[in-house]
């Protein structure tokens, strides 16, 4: 437990730092940018504290895969462009308390959720058990299928919105012909997978299922989904697209 606290000490650091950073900027993007350096983060940091080999080796690599790549991508996109539409309104609403508010409900907040998402994985790694191979590879499996569907459909999106020709027009091909948020669904995925490794490598694998609830209820309820939804609401050919297309799983669209 006490790897534990200290590897939340850490984080709380980390995003401290982004924090002043993002004063620095005067941009809130970085929290976005950092999100996932800090599961890298914080699970180098329980890593290096407690050790690991074996199957628990893989499912500490698979978030530094998963990171690496969102934070690029992240990176890329958000490069030489003004503050995202969702930290500009808060900039507008919150007014004098924009920045304590932003340090507790941004930063702090961010970290907390780091540190939930992040626990199959530190689990695995501070009361790691005998492994059971056959969880171990199913969970793999799914982490594989998640990984798939957001990395596939970010490049398919990143991919249809820089074609000028497509401005105004609503993304329906490729894997976003069969779910509205591929990477979402992804997303979700890959977490349910390292819980699911979590149970085949750790004692106390229950408390990892918070993970994959917690991180699957963010994205459909809270900061996901609903966020960008609203932004089409009233548009033709959106709600053309959401009648006949899955929310989140990967479905067959349903015949006009």
């Amino acid at each position: 437990m006490t790897t534990l606290l200290f590897s939340l000490g850490v984080l709380t650091f980390f995003m401290s730092a982004l924090f002043i950073i993002s004063i620095a900027r005067r941009n809130n993007d970085t929290a976005d940018i950092g999100y996932g350096v800090a599961f890298m983060v914080v699970i180098a940091t329980t890593f290096i504290l407690k050790g690991a080999q074996g199957w628990t080796l893989l499912i500490a690599l698979l978030p530094f895969i998963w990171g690496t790549r969102l934070a690029y991508r992240i990176y890329k996109k958000n490069r030489g462009k003004p503050e995202d539409f969702r930290y500009k309104t808060w900039r507008e609403t919150w007014g004098k308390t924009f920045v304590i508010r932003s340090f507790f409900q941004i930063y702090m907040l961010q970290g907390a959720i780091v540190f939930l998402v992040a626990l199959p994985v530190l689990l695995a790694i501070v009361f790691p058990r005998e492994p059971l191979t056959g969880l171990v590879l199913l969970g793999f499996f799914v982490w594989c299928v998640g990984f798939f569907f957001e990395a596939r459909g970010d490049y398919e999106l990143d991919r249809f919105l820089a074609n000028p020709e497509n401005k105004g027009k609503i993304m329906t091909e490729g894997l976003w012909h069969y779910t509205r948020h591929p990477n979402y669904f992804g997303e979700s995925a890959m977490w349910w997978g390292l819980a699911i490794m979590c149970f085949g490598l750790s004692s106390l694998a229950t408390w990892g299922l918070i993970s994959p609830l917690l991180i699957t209820y963010l994205l459909l309820y809270v900061s996901g989904v609903p966020m960008l939804e609203k932004r089409w609401e009233g548009n033709p050919e959106w709600e053309a697209y959401k009648a006949r297309t899955s929310v989140f799983l990967p479905l067959l669209p349903k015949k006009s």
